[in-house]
């Protein structure tokens, strides 16, 4: 996108200060006394946006640009995360079989385009996403889609009405969280249709459009709260009002996300008034705010949890004494303690708490004598060297650091290489790396979703077409992969819940996941900002209640 397009285009949104903000991005802006009374201007580390495409978006920021701009079928229940609640669907049923899946669509409702929203419209979006075969695709190609059956598997058997059906009899719960998932938001299919590009058909693509994928990175076509104004890569995102959309109109006439990494930045911007909310703040700069009497602070447990991986193809870390050696090399407590308090707890088990089957289980200790002789047994008495990929944001980069200092007390030597959230990303989702810190966002609100993220490889293969943490590291792992499609058919809660702790078990054991907290995400807040609250996904951040008065 070009710069000065852009700013033209966001002209007319703003005027004086409020403009004048909105360029400034990154470094410390001039102090004005307000934010406009009808936007919510947001500072936050948005680098790691790479589309804004639903079906190709896997990372976490965007999926709250997506969350409040693009509905689903059906949405999580944030007040009851055990359920879920209507989208544009009024209702739906399941057979007796468990195979087919009935979904009425609430009548007249509208995308932001103000075209009407159909069943033909879901069912072309089923169909987008399985064709495009993109990251996300996986979350609807897992139960049996295929390019060459979709239009039948997801289909409209009238205006109102879509019907989806399903390979093998997974329990309902998981059916259903699945379609919570960004993946699966509605596109207006006449809108992205007229923007589509004709391709060429070849092995690798056999279709004659490309769905509207090119258009579809930097523009919007949905029915949500909110539309997607404008997205100006580690710049600027720009949300505004939908006034069609079908549910209570957003409060605000638009959110403004600005790109800021530095935690302390972001305070001091909050603080003068640059910003009413600020979302990266660390432990020290999180104290400062909540000390102060204008300002609050806005907390939620998320389904996202943090990690060390270690890429199975350096013959090094695949020894399974050094991938157990490395999880006694973390300094737990001294991490817990400073670099995530507040903003995080220890966890060792990839599965977030309040999860169906979640294992509270916390076996390693910083530990560097254990340590040493695991090294030993695998024949690296004195030690060895490691690259580590780090995005250069907090706190992953304070907790590498820590890594790298307690590591290299048994002797490993990790060289640190920093990069912002595209190239670290790009790296390690092409197995390129040594090892890499990240965070994963649950999907769904459904045990399979980390369990199938770090436990499940059906395809170990460089050109697998189903690329889950598990084989991004290399991690080939069939029986595993086994226990993790069981645990989808069982529909007994409490056995259900058994089969996921029995893999959380494994992967404590023998994974390449150093597994390190969970987040807990918190957000510094003026005291004008009403209605400001976190979900326990990224998705579920709603904006529409938000509101600012006196």
């Amino acid at each position: 996108m070009n710069r000065e397009k852009i700013d033209m285009r966001i002209r007319p949104l703003l005027a004086g200060a409020a403009f004048s903000l909105l360029l400034v991005s990154g470094g410390m802006a001039p102090a004005f006394a307000e934010t406009p009374a009808d936007t919510l201007v947001q500072a936050w580390a948005i680098d790691d946006t790479i589309t804004l495409d639903p079906a190709e978006s896997f990372e976490l920021t965007p999926a709250e640009f997506i969350g409040n701009a693009y509905d689903m079928l059906v949405r999580l229940d944030v007040a009851d995360t055990t359920k879920v609640k209507g989208g544009v669907a009024e209702s739906w049923t399941v057979s007796d079989d468990g195979l087919t899946y009935t979904f009425k669509l609430k009548p007249g409702i509208k995308f932001a385009s103000g075209n009407p929203i159909t069943a033909e419209d879901v069912a072309w979006s089923f169909e987008r996403v399985v064709k495009l075969d993109k990251s996300p695709a996986f979350i609807l190609t897992q139960f049996g889609l295929t390019g060459d059956n979709v239009a039948e598997k997801a289909k409209a058997v009238d205006e109102g009405t879509f019907v989806f059906t399903v390979d093998k009899p997974y329990a309902p719960s998981f059916v259903l969280n699945c379609l919570t998932a960004t993946v699966g938001a509605v596109l207006d299919k006449k809108l992205v249709m007229e923007h589509a590009e004709s391709t060429t058909p070849n092995d690798e693509y056999k279709y004659d459009t490309d769905f509207g994928y090119a258009w579809m990175k930097t523009h919007y076509a949905g029915s949500g709260p909110f539309t997607i104004r404008d997205w100006r890569a580690n710049e600027i995102v720009v949300l505004e009002r939908n006034d069609n959309y079908y549910g209570e109109k957003a409060a605000l006439a638009r959110v403004i996300y600005r790109h800021v990494k530095e935690s302390a930045t972001q305070r001091l911007m909050l603080e003068a008034g640059d910003v009413d909310v600020a979302r990266n703040l660390e432990p020290g700069d999180l104290e400062a705010v909540s000390g102060k009497a204008d300002f609050t602070t806005v907390s939620a447990p998320k389904g996202t949890v943090y990690y060390i991986s270690l890429n199975q193809k350096n013959e090094t870390l695949a020894k399974p004494e050094v991938r157990k050696a490395l999880k006694y090399l973390v300094d737990y407590d001294a991490i817990g303690a400073t670099l995530i308090k507040g903003i995080g707890e220890i966890r060792q088990t990839y599965q977030a708490k309040g999860v169906l089957g979640a294992l509270d289980a916390s076996p390693y200790t910083f530990d560097v004598a254990k340590a040493k002789e695991l090294l030993e047994k695998a024949g690296l008495k004195d030690g060895f060297s490691v690259t580590f990929d780090v995005r250069n944001t907090q706190p992953v980069t304070g907790i590498a650091e820590s890594f790298q200092q307690t590591a290299g007390q048994a002797g490993v030597k990790v060289e640190i290489i920093p990069g912002d959230g595209k190239q670290t990303l790009t790296k390690y989702r092409a197995r390129n790396h040594d090892m890499y810190i990240g965070q994963w966002g649950m999907d769904y609100w459904d045990p399979n979703s980390n369990a199938e993220a770090f436990t499940s490889n059906p395809d170990n293969g460089d050109d697998a077409s189903v690329k889950t943490l598990a084989w991004r590291n290399a991690w080939d792992i069939p029986e595993l992969t086994e226990q993790a499609k069981a645990a989808l058919l069982e529909r007994d809660s409490d056995k259900r819940a058994e089969m996921y702790k029995k893999l959380q078990q494994e992967a404590l054991d023998t994974s390449p996941f150093v597994m390190i907290f969970q987040q807990i995400e918190v957000a510094g807040v003026r005291g004008k900002v009403k209605g400001y609250t976190l979900g326990p996904s990224f998705d579920s951040n709603p904006l529409a209640p938000v509101s600012k008065g006196e």
